[in-house]
Order: structure tokens, then sequence, then C-alpha cells
């Protein structure tokens, strides 16, 4: 491994939380680590898909609640608190150290037509929170839903047959949300009320993350579910431009697709990493990389700070 330069880096595995930063430290051992979220004073993590952990004060962590099941998906921190989806495309709220269920998402319009193609029920697979307090939450599959007011009620906002994968606030531009889905990016300038899909210079359109910079969005494509050959690329999101293949520092393909979670950026740095056990670091928007581990566990999320 490498230590990471002028950042903090967590990546959740399948056998743990790794630390990068001035000190490389690992926690919770043993724990498949599905993802994490931060409320700007404290860590979170969702391990096996069942416990919540928070850091303490010291860095170190605790458990703070648990789900009846394996059933959680993913989390965000919102002003009403901790949001967590879970399979079966529900959402509770962490309060006091108990979940509660989200009573209004489950009446939200057009909910009796979410689907998957194999047949099981939906699951919530990303949650994303607009710097205004504006919650998105992304339903495999059943498009991306809103909540304007701290989820008391939700709206439909994009066609379910999209197939989303991760839905994105961009933390810069408030109306702005993004949509990495099986037919390309997902671009909505106006909170979700329409929505826009580019795919020009992409190998393939089947998206599974993004992440933004200060003006570049960053995506992984792939040509399905099953593909062999997967990559990231770059845009600008103010220019009218192709896609561009991340190349230098990377291998010219990856063998599976760079999942949900598994991408993320913070002002000029991005990083990301693969089932393989692969970690990659830019410190210029996506123009170059480095790898900065290959021997940690599949990677199944990762987090910049």
């Amino acid at each position: 491994m490498s230590r990471a330069r002028g950042f903090r880096l967590l990546v959740g595995t399948a056998e743990g939380l790794y630390d990068f930063g001035a000190e490389e430290r690992s926690h919770l051992s043993g724990h498949a680590i599905t993802v994490l979220a931060t409320d700007g004073r404290r860590w979170w993590a969702l391990a096996d898909g069942r416990t919540i952990w928070r850091t303490r004060s010291e860095g170190s962590w605790e458990e703070n609640a648990a789900l009846p099941d394996d059933s959680g998906t993913c989390l965000a921190w919102t002003k009403a608190g901790l949001f967590v989806g879970t399979a079966g495309a529900y959402l509770v709220r962490l309060e006091d150290g108990q979940l509660g269920r989200i009573k209004a998402f489950e009446e939200v319009e057009g909910r009796g037509e979410w689907y998957t193609p194999w047949g099981d029920p939906p699951d919530s697979r990303s949650i994303s929170v607009a710097p205004a307090g504006a919650i998105y939450v992304n339903v495999h599959v059943g498009g991306v839903v809103r909540s304007a007011d701290a989820g008391c009620s939700w709206r439909p906002t994009l066609d379910i047959h999209a197939d989303v994968h991760q839905v994105f606030c961009d933390p810069a531009r408030e109306r702005r949300v993004l949509a990495a889905c099986a037919v390309g990016l997902g671009i909505s300038e106006d909170g979700g009320d329409s929505w826009r899909f580019e795919t020009e210079g992409l190998h393939g359109r089947y998206l599974r993350a993004v992440g933004v910079t200060a003006d570049t969005v960053l995506v992984s494509a792939s040509t399905g579910p099953g593909s062999k050959r997967a990559a990231i690329y770059r845009k600008r999101l103010a220019q009218n431009e192709r896609f561009e293949k991340c190349q230098e520092g990377l291998p010219d393909w990856f063998k599976s697709n760079i999942d949900t979670a598994c991408l993320a950026a913070s002002g000029s740095t991005a990083a990301f990493g693969t089932e393989e056990g692969l970690l990659f670091v830019s410190n210029d928007a996506g123009a170059s990389w480095e790898p900065i581990a290959k021997d940690l566990p599949a990677v199944q999320c990762v987090s910049l700070a």
C-alpha cells in the first residue's frame, strides 16, 4: 500500500474498513462494509448489510443500531437524520439509536410498477442529498424519487425503465442531479423535473457509478452487467463535449464493473476501487491516476474527505 497524500480516503471492503491518510489504519475487521456516509463531524458505516456503526470523537468505531436482518443497502446523512435504504425498496430513519420505517416512502406514486429483471423485489440502491436538503433515492429498478420536505412526502422524477444504479447530487450546484443508468448518464439541471442522457464517447452506455470533481463528472462504464470491459470516463460538465476514457496510469480495461459507491471525488481528487482489490487515486480530476493499493479485499465502497 502507498500512503494517501493530502486527503483522507476511507475504503470499505468485504473484510473490513481501510483508512488512508496521514496514518494508515484498518477498522471493523471481518465485517463487509457496504457503504459509508458522513454528517460533517462523524463517519457512519453500514456493515454486513445489518449493523450501523459510527466514529467516536477519538476516531474509533462503535455500533449504533441494527436492522432486524441483513437487508441494508445504502445510507446517507440528511437534515432529518440518518436515512438507510433496504432491500424491498424501503427506507428507514435512525432516531435515538432506533430505526423506524418512513411510511411516506411506501406511498410514492408508481411504486407498484417497481421491479427487477430477475423477478425479485426492487431495492433502495443509493441515496444522495442536495446542498439545500432535498433527498433523492435511487430505486433499482424504480427510477429516482425525491423528497423536498425531509422525507414527509415523495415524488418520482425519472422513468423507471432508465434502470438507475446510482443517484448523485452535485455539491456545488443546488439543482444539478446526476444518475448513472443502464442507458447512459442522466443529467438534470432542475432538481429532477427534467432529464437528458449523455453517452457520446463511451464504449458502452451501461453505467454503475458517478462522482463529480470541481468541474468534471466521472463515471464507470461497460457494455452490461456481466461485462469484462469496464473503464472510467470523464467530461467537463459545463462543456458540450464527448466523454474521454481515463487512461494514464490505468489498465486498458477492468474485468468487472466498477460498482455503485466505489467511485468518489472531492475537489480535484478522485478515487475508485475494484472487486479485485485495486485502489486508484487521481489528483487532477481524473486526467491521470496512480495505484495506491493492489492487495485489498474486494472493494465495496469508497469515500473521500
